[in-house]
């Protein structure tokens, strides 16, 4: 049996974002309906993998057990001082801020396989060549949320260039349920132990091809529509706590002037067609960055030659 598996997915406990002055949750989507979602885009397996946290990876976990053909792994995005890395397999929460090489050791102390999740973002907090000095199992050769042309072409370069060091993984990196389904990691096999199996022997098939810019513009206008929603709902005393939802507890934290302001520059950012011409700027940002980049090196993006995704 081939099994699927989005091995790098997110939920709302994933928290709020700290890129740059930008402050808003990097996902409003519960463990549940990332479980629903990954089944009806065809997934057998999937790893919850939130930034620095375990308990939506436990929730969603809790909640797959009523489907027999379907595994949640509990993974963790790890804040290292270094970079970020993907922990799959873990019994305890491993915080963020240490060294790379003393998380690694809290990876290995669980029992548990590390991933270098997109090693060559030039945006976003990663291990680049550290990789090459890491005894880690896997790297992302394919990673879904980046659309530039230049991450994963670079992953997938160093990849070729060390061949048998690694597993190629491809994982969506999804915080919403617009952008799941457009690529997975296959494996021979069903269930954790397989899954694992699969990486340690260096036997993953990376699938599929980066989800479609507007799938992010979907994914910001929800972020921002049910922000708007809970701070609104704040301000007149209509939102209860729920100690289990980390973006209730924040928006409760806020004071009135931040939810206020919130507010304000939501409903901006919401007016048609504000954010489609934001999506793309960055797009034409991202396209003019990574040819720079790209023109450094000699490069081939691979395109997967797996069956294609479940029509959405």
């Amino acid at each position: 049996m081939i099994s699927r598996a989005d091995t790098h997915v997110h939920t709302y406990y994933s928290g709020t974002t700290n890129y740059k002055a930008l402050r808003f949750p990097e996902s409003v989507t519960t463990p549940q309906e990332q479980v629903e979602a990954a089944r009806e885009n065809g997934m057998n397996l999937l790893c919850i993998t939130d930034h620095d946290a375990i308990k939506g990876a436990l929730v969603a976990r809790e909640y797959a057990k009523q489907y027999e053909d379907f595994t949640v792994v509990i993974g963790e995005e790890i804040t290292t001082a270094d970079g970020e890395v993907l922990a799959y397999g873990l019994n305890e929460l491993i915080p963020p801020g240490l060294s790379i090489e003393d998380t690694m050791d809290r990876i290995r102390s669980q029992d548990a396989l590390a991933v270098a999740p997109h090693p060559y973002s030039f945006y976003l907090n990663c291990l680049k060549d550290r990789i090459k000095d890491l005894d880690l199992d896997g790297i992302e050769t394919l990673n879904g949320g980046h659309v530039d042309k230049f991450t994963n072409t670079k992953a997938q370069m160093v990849f070729k260039k060390n061949p048998g060091r690694w597993a190629a993984l491809s994982g969506s990196d999804a915080h919403s349920t617009y952008t799941t389904g457009y690529n997975w990691t296959e494996f021979d096999g069903c269930g954790e132990e397989d899954f694992r199996h699969a990486i340690i022997k260096k036997k993953t098939i990376p699938c599929g091809r980066p989800a479609p810019v507007i799938t992010q513009v979907q994914w910001s206008i929800k972020v921002v529509t049910d922000a708007q929603v809970m701070m609104a709902k704040a301000l007149v005393g209509k939102l209860e706590p729920m100690p289990d939802n980390p973006l209730v507890t924040k928006v409760l934290s806020l004071p009135t002037v931040k939810k206020v302001a919130g507010i304000i520059g939501g409903s901006i950012y919401l007016i048609p067609p504000i954010p489609y011409i934001g999506a793309f700027a960055a797009t034409r940002w991202l396209e003019k960055k990574s040819q720079a980049l790209l023109n450094q090196i000699e490069y081939k993006l691979e395109v997967s030659n797996c069956p294609k995704p479940p029509i959405k």
